[in-house]
């Protein structure tokens, strides 16, 4: 009998373990990988990942105890140089841009993993990065942006990407967490990460001065 060939591992990190259990049954129908353990957090991740030394770790961004970016910053900081392939349904281009800064290998968004996970995997196996075709056009997008469009240099709101100014414009006219997750299609989770990011960038600590910042931008009208 001739050597077989061996399989790529994988550790999946994702918090809901039915997309998990699809994603192992996914790639272990495929004769060239083999997932060899599962993480619902990124703190279980990390743990895994020094004990088991994947060739692959295919890691969701929003997870709870420790999210997707802090374990891939903690992950590269003790030394471990396993691929990472971001798997989310994130599209927002400064997000895109920190988590590959971050020190991910491949970012993928979930709706495209029927059709480009295995190849994204194949990709980053080998040394490349990849970036999926939406995720792609995002950063080009904010990269040919013109300087000095979105207002003054020193002006904080340029900061803001699209979808966070999105997310500032409902919280300012009044709507809870789970209202605006409804009306973008995602998590209340998702939404807390944005509002946390946009009071960070803005550089306040409470809603009536969110309130007052959209009135100031004409974001909402008074």
């Amino acid at each position: 009998m001739g050597d077989s060939i061996k399989k790529i591992s994988i550790i999946i990190a994702d918090d809901h373990a039915v997309l998990r259990s699809g994603l192992k049954a996914l790639l272990n129908c495929s004769p060239q990988f083999e997932v060899i353990a599962e993480a619902g957090n990124g703190l279980e991740a990390v743990k895994l990942v020094g004990e088991l030394h994947p060739d692959i770790l295919i890691l969701d961004l929003a997870m709870p105890i420790m999210n997707g970016v802090e374990c891939i910053k903690e992950i590269r900081s003790r030394g471990m140089n396993c691929p990472i392939l971001v798997l989310t349904m994130y599209d927002d281009e400064e997000f895109i841009k920190e988590v590959m800064q971050s020190g991910a290998n491949g970012y993928l968004l979930k709706k495209s993993a029927d059709t480009e996970l295995m190849e994204a995997i194949l990709r980053i196996h080998a040394g490349r990065k990849y970036l999926n075709e939406t995720v792609s056009q995002a950063l080009i997008d904010m990269l040919l942006r013109a300087p000095g469009s979105e207002g003054p240099a020193d002006d904080p709101y340029k900061k803001l990407s699209g979808r966070e100014r999105e997310v500032l414009r409902y919280l300012a006219k009044g709507h809870t967490n789970t209202e605006i997750a409804e009306k973008l299609s995602l998590s209340s989770k998702t939404i807390d990460t944005y509002r946390a990011r946009i009071m960070n960038k803005l550089n306040v600590n409470k809603k009536s001065e969110l309130v007052r910042y959209a009135i100031r931008h004409k974001m909402i009208a008074t």
